[in-house]
């Protein structure tokens, strides 16, 4: 349950920090052992995912993938 709850409350870090104008990189698949050996050593603290947030080089930034459209959505639902 802490890790689904965990989840929720990145994602909420994430929605708020995109209202806010910054750029948000949630990641998983990383060494979530050493990251809890580098940083929470000698406490229960697990890593779920790590977040990077900051201002992206708009040039390097891909576009944003192609998304239905309400009409098109509606029709799925």
């Amino acid at each position: 349950m802490a890790m689904r709850n965990g989840s929720l409350q990145g994602a909420y870090l994430i929605l708020a920090t995109r209202a806010l104008g910054l750029d948000c990189w949630p990641m998983s698949g990383f060494d979530n052992a050493g990251v809890e050996r580098e940083f929470f050593a000698g406490t229960q603290i697990k890593s779920n995912f790590i977040c990077s947030l900051g201002y992206a080089n708009p040039e390097a930034v891909h576009p944003r993938g192609p998304r239905l459209t309400f009409d098109e959505a509606g029709l799925l639902a």
